[in-house]
């Protein structure tokens, strides 16, 4: 029995509950992380707080790959937009305004936690409330393939200078400024990218690739900005943008996921290892869970009033509509400064876990929300249109393919050799739209999961549609919508596990098709064709076995 109580005993306990709830929420539909932060609190609750892994650091490391790949994604250029650092400046004021008159009138009634409050520590208080989770946000726009969506690259900026605004308050909060030689950083860290680049060019595609992002962003950024008196997960972000520009960013980002994820499993259940809250401490948590209706409906009227369209205004509000991870720490700031109770940063971290938990299903609904009220969200829109929310114009093709990675690139090539002029892709990464276009391939952008856009095209002329996209909840959602439009013509979907595949063929694919298996078909045929094997004269075309036929000229 004596091992009940060892740490080891206890790391058990922590790994086996958090598994087993992320488990839980995820057979519920609902983020896994949920399931850690609950995981958290139970282990507060039963006492079990002893364990012997450095769940702060591991917490640490993951916020700290999260900024990197997000880094490895981002568009600097993106933040210069008026509806990100104008949305999120706007925000910030008003919202730390609104909060900080809430709090002080819940002083004026007598509430414990809040009677004697100043107006500075309203403010304060406030402040810390007036952040979105970057993790959240990040984790879930991931998880739904949406971070190059224009609503989620919305979010990610304004997420952006939520955080330069903290390392603003973190310089003023230490009372310490920035070493003079944070000045020549810059041009430090610019000589050191060619470097950079020829590691990335040279270090091959097994173990050393991801650790080359853990060197990178830890050596590199981290370690360079600590010197100068700078906030550390700031240079993971910096130096994640300086490399994005490399062609081999994405396997980069790709090869450090796993760990991202698995780290920032210890960020979640330390939250709820904060503290052990009280019934008073949770009524203010609960209490404040309204004031995130007032968030969301301002991101709403701040990002249409920046013309954008009122599905994007909305996806994007929704994903920023909880509390902050920073929260946490500018209440952990202010209590070891004497500004705060300490029983603030109990308070903050229920209400950060509220706010997930409530975010997390609303999210999930997000575009079935606006599916079912958009005449009514988009009497909030202006009348002139954000450039990048424009109207679609197919041209004369009859034929759609939604995203151009690498398979939707193969298919589309393939595909146009047997109906030229008749193809046209759609994809929803700017980027990638930008590449494809100078490589001579005629591309859109365009989201295939949005409600305007379906409605917005007239589908009488096209004959097919191939969903091609890497995310299976991304096809799925798409069929619904293209299904909602009472579109009848052929819809084929690709898949990478058989039950992904009969899923989309339960939801209306004409065809669905197993890209693994339909691999080695082609893989076989190509053999047959160009060695001298002897083989059938009737050899299986890749994708054989599907409920329709390949192309056939002038028979799409």
């Amino acid at each position: 029995m004596e091992f009940l109580h060892t740490a080891s005993f206890t790391n058990s306990v922590w790994v086996g509950s958090a598994f087993l709830l992320g488990f839980a929420f995820k057979r519920l539909n609902l983020p896994p992380m949920l399931g850690f932060l609950l995981s958290g609190f139970v282990m507060n609750l039963l006492g079990l707080t002893g364990g012997s892994l450095e769940l702060e650091k591991i917490a640490d490391l993951g916020i700290i790959l999260l900024l990197f790949t997000i880094g490895l994604k981002l568009e600097l250029k993106g933040l210069a937009k008026p509806e990100v650092w104008g949305g999120a400046t706007i925000h910030a004021m008003i919202s730390v305004l609104f909060l900080a008159v809430l709090i002080m009138v819940g002083a004026s009634f007598g509430l414990t936690q809040l009677a004697g409050l100043s107006v500075g520590q309203a403010a304060l208080i406030g402040f810390a409330l007036s952040f979105s989770s970057t993790v959240f946000a990040v984790k879930f726009l991931e998880e739904k393939g949406q971070m190059s969506a224009l609503h989620g690259r919305a979010a990610i900026g304004i997420l952006i200078i939520q955080d330069l605004l903290a390392v603003l308050f973190l310089t003023i909060s230490k009372g310490e400024f920035p070493s003079i030689w944070a000045l020549a950083l810059p041009l430090v860290l610019l000589a050191a990218l060619p470097l950079l680049k020829y590691i990335i060019n040279h270090i091959g595609h097994g173990e050393l690739l991801p650790l080359s992002g853990f060197f990178i962003a830890l050596v590199i950024g981290t370690t360079s900005f600590s010197l100068v008196g700078l906030k550390p997960d700031l240079g993971a972000l910096i130096v994640g943008i300086l490399v994005g520009s490399h062609s081999r960013s994405s396997e980069l980002a790709k090869s450090l996921y796993s760990f991202k994820d698995l780290f920032l499993v210890g960020f979640f259940f330390s939250i709820g290892l904060t503290g052990v809250p009280q019934m008073e401490h949770v009524l203010i948590a609960l209490a404040l869970l309204p004031a995130l209706a007032f968030k969301s409906l301002l991101f709403f009227l701040i990002l249409t009033r920046f013309r954008l369209r009122a599905r994007t205004s909305l996806l994007a509000a929704l994903a920023l509509s909880n509390y902050s991870e920073f929260g946490l720490l500018v209440a952990a700031i202010a209590t070891k400064k004497g500004w705060l109770g300490p029983e603030w940063l109990i308070i903050i971290a229920l209400a950060l876990t509220f706010s997930f938990l409530l975010a997390a299903p609303l999210n999930n609904k997000a575009i079935a929300l606006y599916d079912r009220f958009a005449d009514f969200f988009r009497r909030f829109e202006t009348k002139t249109r954000h450039r990048d929310d424009f109207k679609i114009d197919l041209g004369t093709a009859d034929i759609l393919i939604f995203g151009m990675g690498p398979l939707g690139t193969t298919a589309y090539d393939t595909t146009c050799k047997r109906q030229p002029g008749k193809v046209l892709a759609v994809e929803y990464n700017k980027k990638t739209v930008e590449t494809l276009r100078r490589d001579g391939y005629k591309v859109i952008w365009g989201d295939a999961m949005d409600y305007d856009f379906w409605h917005k095209i007239n589908l009488d002329k096209i004959k097919l549609i191939m969903l091609t996209m890497t995310k299976h909840q991304i096809n799925l959602m798409a069929l619904q919508e293209i299904k909602a439009t009472g579109f009848q013509g052929p819809v084929t979907a690709t898949a990478r596990f058989e039950d992904e595949q009969l899923e989309l063929e339960e939801a209306g694919a004409t065809a669905a098709y197993n890209i693994f298996a339909e691999a080695g078909a082609g893989y076989a045929n190509h053999v047959c064709l160009n060695t001298s094997l002897i083989c059938k004269s009737d050899l299986v075309a890749p994708g054989a076995g599907a409920k329709i036929p390949l192309f056939k000229k002038g028979n799409p």
